[in-house]
C-alpha cells in the first residue's frame, strides 16, 4: 500500500518545522548528520532538542552556524532569499552581516555531484530550483543568476536536504498539504519592509489553497513554501491509516495558536489518481481498413477510455491490426458488442491494469493567434504538462492562415504564462 505523509499545517510551515517533524516521526538525527554531511558543507552543526508547546511534545531542529548566535544561542532563521535575505517564520530583530554569495546553479551542481541517495538528489533538487525560479520570478532575473547569501544558503541547503532525507528514510510516496494560513503584516529585510506572505512565498503556492491573514507575522517562509510546493499536492490523503505522527517546533510563541507543524505518516489503498480499469484486445486480419476511424468513433462514444491501432504480423505472415480499448470495467460489455458487432474479430481478449492519472484542469488560453484550449497536467514532482487541444490549434490555424506548430508553441507559452 502506498505510504502518505501529510502536512497538517494548522502554524505555517517552514525549512526547519519541517526536519524537527521528521525527526519526531523517527528519523535519526545521526542518519541525518552523516547524509547531510555528503554534501561537503562545512561551518555548521545540527542540533534538535525537545520542546512543549502548548503541551504538546515536539522536536525543535537548528542549524547552528560557527561562530554564531541569536536567540537561544542558536542562529536565527535567515533562508535563502538572493542577497537580500529577510527573517522567516521565525524572525529576529537582527541582520547577518554580509558574505559571500552562492549562486543557484552552484548549489544545483554541488547536490547533484554529492553522494546523496538518487531520490534525495531528485527531490532536494527539484525544491530548490522551485525557490530559485520563484525568486528569479519576484526580482526579474534569470535563473541562473539567482544568488543565496552565504548564511542564508547553508540553512536552506541544510533545511532543504534535510526534508529531502527525511521524506526518503521514511519510505514516502506521495506528499500532500493542507490549506496553508499565510499570516499578515510586514517583515524587515536587507531593502526595507516586505509584505508577508513573501512574494517568492506567494509565486510558490501557486495552486495550493491558502488562507490569507490567517494568524500573525510570517506563517510560510519561502524555504517552507518550496519543500511542498515541489514535494507534495493540495488536499488531504484519502482513507489514510495512520502511523505515526510527528510535531516540529518553531521558535517564536503565537498567541493564538501552537508554533508547530504537525506531520502525520500512514498508509492509504490507493492514491488519487490510481485507476482500475482494463484493456480489450482483438486481432483483425481480414477487414476492410477503411471502418477503423468509423469504430474508434463508437468505441469513444460509448465511454472508451482510450482506444488505439497497432500494426502486427500474424501466423502464415498474415499482416493484420491488432485493436486495443482501455476502459471501466462497466463499460465492458458495450465496447466488446461494438467490437465484435462492427468487426471480423471473433474473440476478445481482455486484461486488467492500473493507471495513474496525474491531476488536470482545462483552460482556455488567449494567443496571437486566437483562443485555444489547453490541458495542464501535473505530475507528482510538481512538473506541469501541456497539452493544447488539437481541435482548437487546426482551427485557429486554418482561420488564420499560418502553421499548426506556430499555434501550438504559442498557446503552450501562454499557459505557462
Amino acid at each position: 500500500m502506498p505510504r502518505v505523509l501529510y502536512f497538517d499545517t494548522f502554524s505555517g510551515v517552514s525549512g526547519d518545522m519541517t526536519v524537527g517533524a521528521l525527526l519526531a516521526l523517527g528519523v535519526p538525527l545521526d542518519e541525518l548528520r552523516s547524509e547531510v554531511a555528503k554534501l561537503g558543507v562545512s561551518g555548521y552543526e545540527l542540533a534538535s532538542s525537545p520542546r512543549m508547546v502548548n503541551g504538546i511534545s515536539a522536536t525543535k531542529f537548528d542549524v547552528v552556524l560557527s561562530g554564531a548566535s541569536g536567540a537561544d544561542g542558536r542562529h536565527e532563521r535567515m533562508h535563502g532569499q538572493r542577497s537580500d535575505t529577510h527573517s522567516q517564520h521565525d524572525p529576529s530583530t537582527s541582520e547577518h552581516a554580509h558574505g559571500g554569495h552562492h549562486h543557484f546553479s552552484e548549489i544545483r551542481d554541488r547536490i547533484a555531484g554529492s553522494g546523496l541517495l538518487p531520490g534525495v538528489r531528485d527531490r532536494a533538487i527539484e525544491i530548490f530550483t522551485a525557490l530559485a525560479v520563484a525568486e528569479g520570478h519576484v526580482h526579474d532575473k534569470p535563473i541562473e543568476d539567482v544568488s543565496f547569501h552565504e548564511v542564508g544558503a547553508i540553512d536552506s541547503i541544510v533545511d532543504i536536504v534535510g526534508a529531502s532525507i527525511g521524506i526518503e528514510l521514511l519510505g514516502v510516496d506521495a506528499v500532500f498539504v493542507a490549506p496553508l494560513p499565510l499570516g499578515s503584516g510586514f517583515v524587515e529585510c536587507q531593502h526595507g519592509s516586505m509584505p508577508v506572505p513573501a512574494p517568492a512565498t506567494v509565486e510558490l503556492l501557486k495552486g495550493f489553497p491558502v488562507r490569507y491573514s490567517d494568524g500573525e507575522g510570517e506563517l510560510v517562509t519561502p524555504t517552507g513554501a518550496a519543500i511542498v510546493a515541489a514535494s507534495g499536492r493540495p488536499g488531504c490523503p484519502p482513507g489514510l491509516r495512520i502511523e505515526r505522527v510527528g510535531y516540529g517546533a518553531g521558535t517564536r510563541v503565537l498567541s493564538d495558536r501552537p508554533n508547530l507543524l504537525r506531520l502525520v505518516l500512514g498508509e492509504v489503498d490507493a492514491l488519487e489518481g490510481e485507476q482500475d480499469l482494463i484493456v480489450l484486445e482483438a486481432n483483425i486480419d481480414d477487414s476492410n481498413p477503411e471502418i477503423f476511424e468509423y469504430v474508434m468513433d463508437l468505441l469513444f462514444e460509448a465511454g472508451a477510455r482510450d482506444a488505439w491501432l497497432q500494426s502486427v504480423v500474424m501466423k502464415k505472415g498474415r499482416p493484420a491490426v491488432v485493436l486495443s480499448v482501455l476502459a471501466d470495467s462497466a463499460k465492458r460489455s458495450a465496447l466488446e458488442t461494438i467490437v465484435l458487432r462492427e468487426t471480423s474479430s471473433i474473440g476478445i481478449r481482455r486484461h486488467s491494469v492500473a493507471r495513474t492519472e496525474a491531476p488536470r484542469t482545462s483552460r482556455t488560453v488567449v494567443t496571437e493567434y486566437g483562443d485555444v484550449s489547453v490541458k495542464v497536467g501535473v505530475a507528482p514532482d510538481g512538473t506541469v504538462n501541456i497539452a493544447p487541444e488539437y481541435e482548437d490549434c487546426r482551427r485557429v490555424a486554418r482561420e488564420k492562415g499560418v502553421a499548426l506548430k506556430l499555434v501550438y508553441a504559442a498557446a503552450s507559452a501562454a499557459a505557462r504564462n
